[in-house]
């Protein structure tokens, strides 16, 4: 869930915080232009989205977070749910009950391995 309103955004994209009470603190950088995955990004909209990574940053500080999880899913495969590319910003706290487990600790479990793998 994010709020309507972008809070801050530049040319090319712009940052809408997370009202996701489970998320906690974080949001989203999404381009203006309407484009399915960061592959089709130009450097114009990477070098804004580095920008808005740092203004976003900045004001997710403000939480006191203990760290940062960032990451972009691309293909229904991959976990993306809709045809617009963004990159998730998620304040993590470390009294959260997954405290220390990042984007990739889902991945490595026995139970993901690909049949005769």
């Amino acid at each position: 869930m994010l709020d309507d309103e972008p809070l801050f955004g530049n040319r090319t994209c712009y940052f809408l915080t997370s009202a996701d009470p489970v998320l906690q603190r974080g949001g989203m950088i999404i381009p203006h232009r309407h484009v399915t995955a960061p592959f089709e990004l130009t450097e114009a909209e990477w070098s804004d989205t580095i920008a808005l990574l740092a203004q976003a940053k900045t004001h997710l500080d403000a939480h006191m977070p203990d760290g940062y999880t960032l990451g972009w899913n691309v293909g229904r495969v991959g976990g993306q749910t809709v045809d617009h590319a963004h990159l998730h910003i998620i304040a993590r706290f470390a009294d959260e009950p997954l405290a220390g487990q990042g984007l990739r600790h889902h991945l490595k479990q026995p139970i993901n391995r690909r049949p005769g793998r």
